[in-house]
């Protein structure tokens, strides 16, 4: 028989949002006329809008047709949704030929990793989402020495915490090669500003590292002092490849549209360029996206579009100011929620010794019905953190609040840890 890929039995036993789905089925299964409501799952739910809708629509009409049907489609997008995109998104900063469309940034994370093999360190924010870890630990990214290339195949974390802004000291890094970040960040919803971005940049160059840049959340910022893109600042098409999805702006979660952009400038240590590289991870590992989905994204990026998305965009961010109202006016510490639909909930270690996360987000869950995340789950660094996700529909938020509410005012949590002591 085959031997099973042993780097998958590095991993943690189960993947964060399955062991919130047990948790979830072993309270229904007690009672289940429940009537849970999740603040947990960072999934859209508002539906696609009219325009980009009908645009999906027409082009699914014309495939039925004989003299409109087509099969696979360019393998690295349509040519007017890549210029698009360049236009659009980053104002001509990046070449529409550096823009590679694929079926989601989740996709793209998994393709980059498969991109750069398991010979280099990679560094990861901690806490992050979990497939950049995960994604580098399949691929064998572990703490072994290789005695015959004397390094040592490893993940880095960068903790990211209040204390240091969410943004790690650089200076005390050792060199990394690979460095991976999502800002506006998921859990933390935290941004980094432009200086930030620019000591990165920095310090990408002088390590001779690549950033891998996950922006899926930019949508979402509206201070505009904050970087919509890595490219914005100088010298980052040399170091840096970044990913973006329709997904939170257009409702894609399901539709599956993203893209990422690999500038010609950015080159290996031999000064071979990586892009060929990823023309050819992409036309091996996958056949293009949907035409479907690429004439929905097209319309989300025309002037209709953008008005729909926009608003979309906005009822997320209010559903995360009611939130983040409601649990600061109890006094609880929030960080995110401004330019991100997450919020990062802290639980201080001194007002509930002995507590971790996942006891906090059970004890939410049983007693006010509402689902969060511990943020444990998504690296050491978000142990006494909860995450919590704005999207639902406005009624839905309107209730979490007032079950958290509740919570925070009847809990016995803090006083059950007290008297155990």
């Amino acid at each position: 028989m085959v031997a099973r890929n042993s780097h998958l039995e590095k991993l943690k036993g189960t993947y964060l949002f399955s062991q919130i789905d047990s948790y979830k089925k072993k309270l229904l299964d007690k009672d289940p006329s429940i009537q849970l409501i999740s603040l947990g799952t960072g999934d859209t739910s508002e539906p696609i809008t009219p325009h980009i809708t009908q645009a999906m629509v027409t082009e699914c009409q014309r495939l039925g047709t004989l003299e409109g049907y087509r099969g696979y489609g360019p393998d690295f997008g349509l040519p007017q949704l890549r210029k698009k995109i360049s236009d659009v998104h980053y104002k001509g900063l990046v070449d529409p030929e550096d823009i590679y469309v694929s079926d989601g940034a989740g996709c793209d994370i998994a393709r980059w990793q498969m991109l750069f093999g398991a010979q280099h360190t990679l560094a990861v924010q901690d806490p992050s989402y979990p497939a950049y870890v995960d994604n580098g630990v399949i691929m064998g990214q572990t703490g072994t020495f290789d005695a015959d290339k004397k390094i040592y195949k490893k993940i880095v974390p960068l903790a990211m915490r209040p204390d240091n802004n969410f943004f790690c000291d650089l200076s005390t890094i050792e060199k990394t090669d690979i460095i991976a970040l999502c800002s506006p960040n998921n859990p933390t919803g935290t941004t980094l500003n432009r200086e930030q971005f620019q000591q990165l940049v920095d310090f990408a160059k002088s390590n001779q590292s690549i950033i891998l840049y996950d922006a899926v959340y930019t949508p979402f910022i509206r201070d505009k002092s904050i970087p919509q893109s890595i490219y914005e600042i100088p010298g980052a098409k040399e170091v840096a490849i970044e990913c973006h999805s329709f997904s939170k702006s257009a409702g894609f979660t399901g539709v599956r549209l993203g893209w990422s952009v690999v500038p010609k400038e950015l080159k290996y240590d031999d000064g071979t360029p990586v892009y060929p590289d990823w023309q050819r991870i992409s036309t091996t590992s996958f056949n293009g996206a949907s035409l479907i989905s690429q004439a929905g994204g097209l319309a989300a990026l025309d002037e209709k579009g953008l008005q729909e998305t926009k608003a979309q965009v906005d009822h997320y961010l209010m559903n995360a100011k009611i939130l983040r109202d409601t649990l600061s006016g109890l006094g609880f510490t929030i960080y995110g929620g401004e330019n991100a639909p997450y919020l990062w909930l802290h639980f201080p270690k001194a007002d509930y010794p002995g507590l971790t996360s996942w006891d906090i987000f059970e004890d939410i869950l049983n007693r006010s019905h509402v689902v969060t995340i511990p943020g444990s789950g998504f690296g050491p660094a978000g142990e006494n953190f909860i995450r919590l996700s704005a999207f639902g529909h406005r009624q839905k938020i309107l209730d979490a609040a007032k079950r958290l509410k509740n919570w925070a005012e009847t809990s016995p949590l803090n006083l059950q840890a007290t008297a155990s002591k």
